[in-house]
């Protein structure tokens, strides 16, 4: 437990997060981590816009516009926050996120969760070293680390909705087709994440008290998540699960799906050949392989229960999944 309590704060300090900047809070998981914080009451929730950027920003959430070129921009419009939330797409620029933390920190900002909500490339050396992403994302970590800031990741597993229904790239599944590849024999499980759990997760965290108010609270503080990863998990699934799940929701029979057999290790290898071409699906097509090797690197020990978060229902997010995807 920390040795900073809530008694030795200075006098009229808030043991809570109030004043919170989110990045990204127009794509898909900030969006909904956005309306998640705004949904506690509990914070002043501001959204780091770049100038021209089209996306929406939730109800309730003020936009600041920066420019990412201008640290002056950036650290202006972090003056005055307590806590960063970095969520950015591949696509941002690979300097992006030093560029924001530099700023917070030049901001007097306390907090920051980097930009990780994935597989746990943290925790598991060979993820980190076999994916493309593996290595900056532990940097970014550090760099966050080595300024000063009190920082957090969100290690998630796979997006649920995203893996399902994006493409056979992913989990191996085309429902269009109602073809799945299954990766060695499709029975290695690992950890996944829906999107609303992951928002969840988020506010949960900031919900907490920064510290126990003196030595016989033992209640769960942001303290206790201080500078390390935070597993969060909806489901703890192989590919044959998720086919059952699937037949259940579309009421079909195994004889209405055609099953294909690839080796993991086939599949990662040509997943990373398709990257050295320059071609995206390489991307997908190497993290989901590699994570799901059967040497539990897919696998961790979630922090629901510490964060009060709910247990989900497999087939309700797997039709929710199925839903979203036909609505787009």
């Amino acid at each position: 437990m920390s040795l900073l309590y809530a008694k030795n704060l200075p006098q009229g300090s808030s043991n809570y997060v109030k004043a919170v900047a989110i990045v990204g809070a127009g794509g898909q998981i900030g969006k909904l981590i956005a309306e998640a914080l705004v949904k506690t009451g509990k914070h002043d929730v501001t959204a780091i816009t770049r100038q021209g950027s089209t996306n929406e920003i939730p109800q309730g959430v003020t936009a600041a516009v920066v420019d990412y070129n201008d640290e002056t921009s950036l650290v202006s419009a972090l003056k005055g926050k307590e806590f960063l939330i970095i969520t950015l797409s591949l696509s941002a620029p690979t300097d992006t996120h030093s560029k924001l933390v530099r700023a917070a920190a030049e901001a007097g900002v306390t907090y920051v969760i980097a930009n990780a909500y994935g597989v746990d490339v943290y925790g598991k050396e060979g993820l980190r070293k076999d994916l493309p992403v593996g290595e900056k994302i532990v940097s970014n970590i550090r760099h966050a680390e080595e300024t000063g800031l009190t920082w957090f990741a969100f290690f998630t597993g796979p997006w649920y909705e995203y893996s399902l229904t994006v493409g056979p790239e992913l989990l191996g599944f085309d429902l269009k087709t109602r073809t799945a590849t299954f990766y060695d024999d499709g029975t290695t499980a690992v950890n996944f994440s829906t999107l609303p759990q992951i928002a969840r997760a988020v506010a949960a965290l900031l919900s907490l008290k920064k510290f126990p108010a003196d030595e016989d609270d033992v209640s769960v503080t942001l303290s206790q998540f201080a500078n390390g990863p935070v597993y969060v998990s909806s489901f703890h699934l192989s590919q044959r699960d998720v086919l059952e799940s699937l037949k259940r929701v579309t009421k079909t029979r195994d004889s209405e799906w055609r099953i294909t057999y690839e080796s993991t290790e086939e599949r990662y290898k040509e997943g990373m050949r398709l990257i050295a071409e320059g071609k995206l699906e390489g991307f997908g097509k190497s993290l989901f392989a590699r994570a799901f090797y059967p040497n539990g690197d897919g696998t961790y020990e979630d922090v629901n229960k510490l964060l009060g978060l709910p247990e989900e229902d497999l087939d309700g997010a797997t039709l929710a999944a199925i839903d979203s995807s036909i609505r787009t």
